[in-house]
């Protein structure tokens, strides 16, 4: 697959140029399903804990009443990442309701972002006492909604050191769905329309929805902790190159994110189908984590 990279190819010579340290697969790791309080509710998930692991990363859920992502946390553990992953408020085992369009309610709504960064942040919490080695560093790892989980939570908990983000948006919840409703699903989007169209679109449609919008950028602006953003160039979910341009107007205030762009993927950078953005993704963790290791003795 031929992979584009913005900022100077900034991403692929971090991977490549920093000090070249072999991390060696390991597929030795334990699961120990747990439970831990988050605003009043119990939430279950599961702890895959690697020996002696280089990292450690809550999963953060996309906007679908998800379960615990087990099939993603093996891939970070058997690179000797610990993950806890648990089930969506609302969803498997547990407690609480799930928001969400499935259920006729608005899953973005600033209220319920907050709360369920609140899920992630009371995540991280939990995960730290499981951790032997208390100076390994803790982050999340998320998908699509998550993008505006993550910041929130990061901003308010400051034991969370690094952030990856699979197919986030860098631009408000309003934005978001007005480019959403604008694409239809439709699978062919970028092959009828431009980049200024979307632009346009997204920048004077009225709002179908009504609800105070939540900017990513707020919180981003104020995280000097690391974070990766791997998009698809086919997304027809959120307006790739907006958020990218976004993302540089940060990078240019000197916030430390790094950002990657798949030419041949769509919403889904974290599929089975392609490896490639789940491997940059932990090498980048992995480069981090040693960075912030370091930084702490």
């Amino acid at each position: 697959m031929k992979t584009n990279f913005f900022s100077n190819l900034y991403l692929w010579l971090l991977v490549i140029t920093l000090p070249l340290t072999v991390f060696s697969q390991s597929t030795d790791f334990n699961i120990q399903d747990l439970k831990f309080e988050s605003q009043g509710i119990i939430l279950a998930g599961s702890i895959l804990m690697p020996k002696n692991p280089i990292a450690a990363a809550v999963i953060v859920h996309g906007s679908d009443p998800v379960k615990r992502e087990m099939e993603f946390a093996k891939r970070l553990a058997q690179d000797g990442i610990a993950v806890l992953t648990y089930d969506k408020r609302g969803v498997g085992e547990s407690a609480g309701v799930y928001a969400g369009p499935s259920v006729g309610t608005n899953n973005i709504d600033t209220g319920n972002l907050n709360l369920l960064s609140d899920d992630a942040s009371a995540a991280v919490h939990t995960f730290r006492t499981y951790l032997t080695d208390k100076k390994t560093p803790i982050g999340l790892v998320g998908f699509s909604q998550a993008g505006w989980i993550i910041p929130i939570a990061a901003s308010k908990n400051p034991q969370i050191e690094f952030m990856v983000l699979f197919s986030c948006p860098t631009i408000t919840t309003l934005e978001q769905l007005r480019f959403q409703f604008y694409t239809n699903g439709n699978t062919t989007f970028w092959e009828n329309h431009s980049e200024s169209d979307a632009r346009e679109h997204i920048k004077n449609d009225p709002d179908r929805y009504q609800f105070t919008a939540t900017d990513p950028k707020i919180s981003l602006n104020t995280l000097l902790i690391p974070g990766l953003w791997l998009f698809g160039e086919k997304d027809i979910q959120i307006p790739v190159k907006l958020c990218i341009e976004q993302l540089n107007t940060l990078k240019a205030l000197g916030n430390p994110f790094d950002y990657t762009l798949f030419s041949k993927l769509g919403h889904n950078t974290s599929s089975d189908n392609d490896r490639e953005p789940v491997d940059i993704s932990i090498q980048w963790i992995k480069q981090k984590a040693l960075s912030i290791k370091k930084f702490k003795k």
